[in-house]
């Protein structure tokens, strides 16, 4: 059997302490973003321009929106300034990635891929699809659906629910886009429409004398904060100011502002 000699043994100590040492540094690095956050005063959020009500373009050529309003939320609870980068769908992870920014705060769903790749705060606010209607229209629950018409685009997730809790008398006139669903409502051909809140607030944006509101949730999957991989710091100080604003009912006031319905009950 062999034995380790003296020096091998301590060879193999100092290469055992070298590794914890890089370890350690590793750790150490991927812990910096809060305190380098702290010392600039400013931190760099990324956020939606091109989806309503989440974030958005405004007339004054300012970005706006629930995700904005979180973002500057976030920002003065910390108390830095704030950098909002604009990102789309497809490059709002690589953002985080490369340092590009500290937080993505853009409609972010959470699924195992993603959660690979990035960390996650709680969830922040809902995003969901469910049926909207003008605010004299009422509307308790799926029963009130029978004898009503209401437009969906077809083979679309709140499709399939719709499908799930209408009863019978219900008129569903499915469309083949979300351009067809929408103007069929708001020509008044239909007196509901089935559709993404996204897409439900973009309309009401557009459409404030039609007096469109939420009515009856058909779906929940709620938006998460983007962190990088490893900032459990930054995360936690997050999570702080979400848990804070839950407290305090600020969660429900933006949901409320943007998306016609309070945040409710979000996951940790």
């Amino acid at each position: 059997m062999n034995q380790k000699t003296p020096n091998s043994k301590r060879r193999f100590l100092q290469i055992t302490a070298l590794g914890a040492a890089v370890f350690a540094t590793g750790l150490a690095q991927a812990q910096q973003a809060l305190d380098a956050i702290v010392a600039a005063k400013k931190i760099t959020i990324a956020i939606p321009t091109d989806f309503p009500p989440y974030g958005f373009v405004g007339t004054d050529l300012k970005p706006q929106g629930l995700d904005i309003d979180m973002a500057n939320y976030i920002a003065s609870k910390m108390g830095v300034a704030v950098e909002l980068v604009p990102v789309t769908s497809a490059n709002r992870i690589a953002y985080l990635q490369t340092k590009k920014a500290d937080l993505v705060i853009s409609t972010l769903g959470k699924n195992p891929e993603r959660e690979r790749v990035i960390d996650f705060t709680a969830a922040y606010s809902p995003f969901f699809q469910a049926i909207f209607g003008a605010k004299s229209l009422a509307l308790r629950g799926p029963a009130d659906l029978a004898g009503k018409s209401i437009s969906v685009t077809r083979g679309a997730i709140e499709d399939q629910e719709l499908t799930r809790i209408a009863p019978a008398g219900t008129d569903i006139k499915r469309f083949e886009d979300n351009n067809a669903t929408v103007s069929a409502f708001v020509s008044g051909q239909v007196q509901l429409i089935a559709t993404g809140a996204s897409v439900a607030g973009n309309m009401m944006g557009r459409n404030p004398q039609l007096n469109t509101e939420y009515k009856l949730l058909l779906r929940d999957s709620p938006n998460f904060i983007g962190v990088a991989k490893g900032e459990d710091k930054l995360r936690l100080r997050v999570n702080e100011i979400i848990a804070e604003a839950k407290r305090a009912g600020d969660l429900d006031r933006m949901a409320q502002k943007w998306l016609g319905r309070p945040a409710g009950d979000l996951p940790q």
